[in-house]
């Protein structure tokens, strides 16, 4: 499908799946709750999902302890289960227009995104994490004749797991792939704006042969579902994407019920540092690419621009071209490159942010709030330069496509001022100096230095940050380690 036409057809005509899926099989909430799952593109409601409360929690819960104590998951080869993941990567790759579909949907995602990254890349997670599961070796320690001191991986038992509304399909798939991978059992609550891909992507696990009680999605409210899930005592680990505000709530809760482990990928505020010697037309372009991907909404968004004093009015313009680039309107149109954000709520929330930053710096492109077929949730590419490092709009994660870009004189003041932030998630580097690359890499405070590129990602590489941008870590090898307890087992013969 190459059209708007042809995509709102296909929109048309989508099967909407709207229950709790626990044990198996989709059912109404306990208390008969439900809520709207809204169309941020059109103000339209697309369906009213059921909403679950704590009583689906321990409904949830007790399905994943059973599937996880009789092994019918966990007692499963890692061969057998790569063979599982595998089939749901191949059925994901065969749904990936209906599950691009539901994103765009959902939280107004460009359906050119949504089909060549979201839902291909959730086929490629999956695929990867099922082909790494039985390439991990457990260990022999040197423990002396007549010992033998082995050292196990083994899975934790039931996973938790809340994700954000900004990649509803990809978030889920980080945290399911390599917990289901190492035998566990997966509660997984989905944001309340983006729901329905989650709700699919349970039930392709259930054709690909994923046993019942494996996997286990409660759409719901953080108030009530992600409290339950947060605070019961037969949860054995929780992993999190999402605001810090929230993620120190989850950390409460785990205090609060049985210190089940709780990982966290929180919030972000990363610097993208141009040098004076950079080519500045690619940095121009790529951080162009660091603000207004998916409308800002992202937490590792490049939303402080850190540029040369001496370059600063030139990159700037050139920074401005390169966001014609970029052009906003209909999530269903294929040129479509920046759709809606995702609530009328959070366009408030940037909105507002506008407004601080027009009185604490100079705005000099965007700005602008647009309503388009009923829906005013649209906000283009808005730039403020001469950025104070101690003002709002610089320090504060704003989550839109709002751009704070603050001149700097020395490497040493680039660095401070990079620093200077309470998260530390990512950052990038422009310069054609290995050396300067290098050093400043070494002296930034975060989880991921990109070089002369934006948000390197990939299967391979851990993602996750450090400070108060959390300290999980989802992809590669490592995101095993945070589904998996380590057993001794000691022999003496």
């Amino acid at each position: 499908m190459t059209t708007l036409a042809e995509w709102r057809s296909r929109a048309a005509s989508l099967k909407l799946r709207n229950g709790l899926y626990i044990d198996g099989r989709f059912r109404d909430a306990a208390k008969g709750g439900r809520f709207e799952t809204v169309n941020p593109a059109n103000a339209q409601v697309l369906t009213d999902v059921a909403r679950a409360t704590a009583e689906d929690i321990d409904a949830a819960v007790a399905s994943a302890r059973r599937a996880f104590n009789d092994g019918r998951w966990s007692g499963k080869s890692p061969a057998e289960r790569k063979e599982v993941l595998l089939k749901l990567a191949a059925l994901i790759r065969e749904n990936v227009p209906e599950l691009a579909l539901l994103d765009t949907l959902d939280m107004g995602k460009p359906i050119s995104d949504s089909t060549t990254i979201d839902a291909p890349g959730s086929a490629h997670f999956f695929q990867w994490h099922a082909e790494a599961i039985d390439k991990l070796y457990d260990e022999i320690a040197p423990a002396g004749a007549g010992n033998l001191a082995m050292i196990r991986r083994v899975p934790l038992g039931v996973i938790g797991a809340v994700v954000p509304w900004n990649f509803p399909l990809d978030m889920a798939t980080w945290k399911l792939a390599p917990a289901l991978a190492t035998g566990n059992s997966v509660v997984l609550k989905p944001a309340e704006q983006s729901p329905l891909s989650a709700l699919m992507l349970a039930e392709l696990a259930s054709e690909a042969g994923l046993p019942d009680g494996v996997l286990n999605v409660v759409p719901g409210f953080g108030e009530d579902a992600g409290r339950a899930l947060g605070l019961h005592p037969d949860v054995d680990a929780l992993v999190f994407t999402g605001s810090t505000k929230v993620g120190k709530m989850f950390m409460g809760y785990a205090a609060d019920s049985n210190m089940k482990q709780v990982w966290l990928e929180t919030g972000g505020k990363s610097p993208n540092l141009v040098f004076a010697d950079a080519d500045l037309d690619q940095a121009a372009q790529m951080a162009a690419f660091g603000i207004l991907f998916n409308s800002g909404e992202v937490c590792s968004a490049n939303s402080r621009l850190l540029v040369h004093r001496s370059v600063q009015e030139a990159f700037t313009e050139k920074l401005i071209a390169a966001t014609a680039a970029w052009p906003m309107g209909d999530p269903l149109d294929p040129a479509t490159r920046m759709g809606p954000l995702v609530e009328k709520t959070h366009a408030d929330r940037v909105a507002a942010y506008i407004e601080t930053g027009r009185n604490e710096a100079r705005l000099v492109h965007g700005g602008e709030r647009k309503t388009r077929d009923g829906s005013d949730c649209y906000i283009g590419a808005t730039i403020f330069n001469d950025v104070a490092p101690d003002a709002r709009i610089a320090k504060e994660e704003i989550f839109g496509p709002v751009l704070a870009v603050t001149p700097f004189d020395t490497d040493e003041e680039a660095l401070t001022i990079a620093n200077s932030s309470e998260y530390g998630l990512a950052a990038s580097v422009w310069t054609k100096d290995i050396s300067r690359a290098l050093t400043v890499s070494d002296k930034l405070h975060v989880g991921t230095v990109s070089v002369n590129t934006v948000d390197a990602l990939s299967a391979m590489t851990p993602f996750g940050g450090v400070k108060q941008s959390g300290f999980g870590r989802d992809l590669s090898i490592h995101s095993f380690d945070k589904y998996c307890a380590l057993k001794t087992v000691w022999v003496k013969y």
